[in-house]
């Protein structure tokens, strides 16, 4: 480890348990890590508000490249390194394909936004495992799409979560046919994550690094999905 001064690591599926959870052993190897000097990086899909109980539980944690990558964020200074959101006219598009297969409609920006009563019946979009996560995190509107209809803003990332992978592929076929600039990655068993163009955790990691003065070379990554391809 001595070689590398930053280590990014992916949450879901790499550094949680099936409970969502840090294990201890992990716990530690990041103190470890955070003692000897190196910079410990959440390189994830979740949104700020999603990261903030687990840099209550490593203090040391400062840096999130997340969003998968559309967002990299310092906490301690409150700052915003980078950042790169799909536009307004993009994000209206999805909304309106998205409710062609009813699917449930989730903003991971500077808030975690979804509808009421998807919401209350998570599970019947394939997401039942992060029910605890989202009611603790999640602000949530009765009409979410009148919501930012009224009141919209360029945003970080979108997830469309489905009940069916079948019913995800249409939607992604759909928003291919607009020729909407997206980044589409699957995720779960039938969700569909979307960021603006360019937009990756690779992109992310290079970005802090360079605002930190670190080479690349310097930094490793772990991770299991095809998100963390990049990194």
């Amino acid at each position: 480890m001595n070689q590398y001064q930053l280590i990014a690591l992916d949450m879901d599926g790499t550094l949680l348990n099936s409970k969502k959870e840090i294990s201890p052993g992990c716990k530690a190897a990041i103190e470890k890590a955070l003692a000897a000097g190196k910079d410990v990086v959440l390189s994830t899909g979740r949104c700020r508000p999603e990261l903030t109980e687990f840099r209550e539980l490593i203090p040391g944690l400062r840096y999130v490249n997340c969003t998968s990558g559309a967002m990299v964020y310092d906490f301690q200074e409150q700052r915003v390194i980078y950042s790169n959101t799909m536009d307004i006219p993009t994000v209206k598009e999805i909304f309106l394909l998205a409710r062609k297969e009813e699917a449930m409609l989730h903003i991971l920006d500077e808030k975690s936004i979804e509808q009421t009563n998807q919401l209350a019946h998570i599970e019947l979009y394939g997401m039942g495992p992060y029910k605890e996560l989202h009611a603790r995190t999640v602000e949530a509107h009765d009409d979410l799409y009148g919501f930012y209809m009224a009141n919209p803003w360029p945003i970080e990332k979108i997830n469309l979560y489905h009940k069916s992978p079948e019913s995800r592929d249409r939607t992604k076929e759909r928003i291919l046919a607009a020729g909407l600039p997206v980044e589409m990655v699957h995720a779960e068993g039938s969700s569909l994550e979307l960021t603006a163009t360019g937009v990756d955790k690779g992109v992310g990691l290079t970005k802090l690094c360079e605002a930190l003065g670190i080479p690349v070379s310097a930094s490793i990554a772990v991770g299991d999905a095809d998100n963390d391809l990049s990194v």
